[in-house]
């Protein structure tokens, strides 16, 4: 017996006020649905089952190389007729998770628990209770407190919409099970749709015992129907990242104010200030201090290195005990060796800085290799780019480039070799060697400026 999930994803999401389904607007980075279907792909080894409808043909583009089982819901006629559409790929003696594609919050270790207890009852729904419970179905129970059914919000009484318990949608039972049910519901509602939380109350005249698994935390729950629902759900996701980081050690100085969109990884006595992004995979050495308003995107960043605040590093390796920025961008390629200095307002590119090497202010270094302990003064530009073919700069170790050179590639700078400053270098210059290159100065005595008449 094996354990089957299904992901609803068909419908339209008009309430989002887009022409993108809404399982692919994004939170913490990627489509909604990518995180639902992360989930399925932990919680079992079978292929999810997907079943989608409006635009589907967006959403099955999104994963091209995925095991994933897709099913198109011609008809969107409710979640019951969907999951009928699913079941024709399930064996009858599997086990089946009822997931949603907008429903991204929900814990591996929560279904795992919803799934171990369904040997108590065949049929078993996921349940919540909120302080806000408008939109959701409601859990009906009788005075001893024992589950009897589900009603709809729109379809609930006055009394019923009082009810604090809400139904998540999320349902497990065995395939035979909703085999059996499924082609029994009726579209009777406000709705004319087919409810799979109708089942409930099939359960009850074919003498199929049904409980309840109710949430620990509602936020797991959390559905997403608008922008407003997107953006407090992306709080959620964001303030958990931001409580495992503290939990494990890392500083933060404010966790509203961290966004993590993929996997990062810190040692001991790390440090983030406020507004900080974090995509793809990121690994943070100890104690690094991560300044306010950084944007670091599949980077490692050494142990003791500083990256002050408004940096963007984009796939590129910081050395031990580096100083980066403030506003510097590290562009992919680049590696900073250890105790480099990279300043305000200097990008890097495809290039190699080796240790102690320092470039202050106002510089472009790109597709170049820099040797250790060399100096590029204020305003170095290397010229890699001829309008069709990039040339690389090679800069020897202990190397001085006075402020507003220009270095010309392809060109090599050997070993102690100085530039002088607004020297522009067309040919290598050779070791120890002093590269001069200046127009002659002349001054106009008595010049008067142009004056606006």
């Amino acid at each position: 017996m094996g354990l089957a999930v299904i992901v609803l994803a068909a419908g339209e999401g008009k309430r989002m006020c887009s022409d993108l389904p809404k399982v692919l607007h994004l939170l913490a980075g990627r489509p909604i649905i990518s995180h639902v279907i992360e989930l399925a792909q932990s919680l079992s080894e079978l292929p999810p089952i997907v079943v989608t409808g409006y635009h589907g043909d967006d959403i099955r583009a999104k994963f091209p190389s995925e095991n994933i089982t897709w099913v198109d819901q011609k008809e969107r006629l409710g979640t019951g007729h969907a999951v009928a559409q699913a079941l024709k790929h399930i064996s009858k003696e599997d086990t089946v998770v009822v997931l949603y594609g907008d429903v991204p919050l929900i814990r591996v270790e929560t279904l795992m628990k919803m799934v171990g207890s369904l040997g108590l009852s065949e049929l078993s729904f996921m349940t919540s209770k909120v302080t806000d419970p408008s939109g959701y179905g409601r859990i009906l129970r009788d005075s001893t407190g024992k589950f009897v059914g589900i009603v709809e919000d729109q379809d609930a009484t006055e009394k019923q919409l009082l009810i604090s318990e809400t139904n998540t949608g999320i349902v497990v039972a065995s395939c035979s099970i909703l085999a059996q049910m499924v082609p029994l519901l009726a579209a009777d509602n406000s709705q004319k749709e087919y409810y799979l939380t109708d089942c409930a109350k099939l359960a009850r005249d074919l003498k199929i015992s049904v409980g309840t698994h109710e949430l620990m935390d509602p936020s797991e729950a959390f559905g997403i129907n608008d922008q407003v629902q997107r953006a407090q759900a992306e709080r959620i996701y964001q303030r958990r990242n931001a409580v495992t980081l503290m939990r494990s050690g890392v500083t933060i100085s404010d966790p509203d104010r961290i966004d993590v969109r993929g996997n990062i990884k810190c040692g001991k006595n790390v440090s983030i200030d406020v507004n900080s992004v974090f995509e793809g995979s990121v690994t943070l050495g100890d104690d690094v201090i991560i300044g306010p308003n950084c944007l670091i995107t599949d980077s490692i960043v050494g142990k003791g290195s500083q990256i002050f605040g408004s940096c963007v590093i984009n796939r590129a390796k910081v050395g031990e005990n580096a100083l980066v920025g403030p506003f510097a961008h590290l562009r992919p390629g680049t590696h900073l060796e250890n105790t480099v200095k990279v300043g305000n307002f200097v990008e890097v590119k495809n290039s190699t800085l080796g240790a102690g090497s320092k470039t202050n202010h106002l510089s472009y270094v790109g597709d170049s290799e820099v040797g250790k302990n060399a100096n590029l003064g204020a305003g170095t530009i290397t010229c890699n780019y001829d309008g069709a073919n990039k040339h690389k700069t090679v800069i020897g170790d202990d190397v001085f480039i006075g402020s507003g050179s220009i270095l010309v590639a392809p060109v090599s700078i050997g070993e102690n070799a100085t530039t002088a400053a607004g020297t522009t270098i067309t040919k290598d210059v050779a070791e120890g060697d002093l590269a001069l290159r200046r127009g002659q100065q002349k001054s106009i005595p008595g010049w008067e400026r142009p004056r606006k008449k």
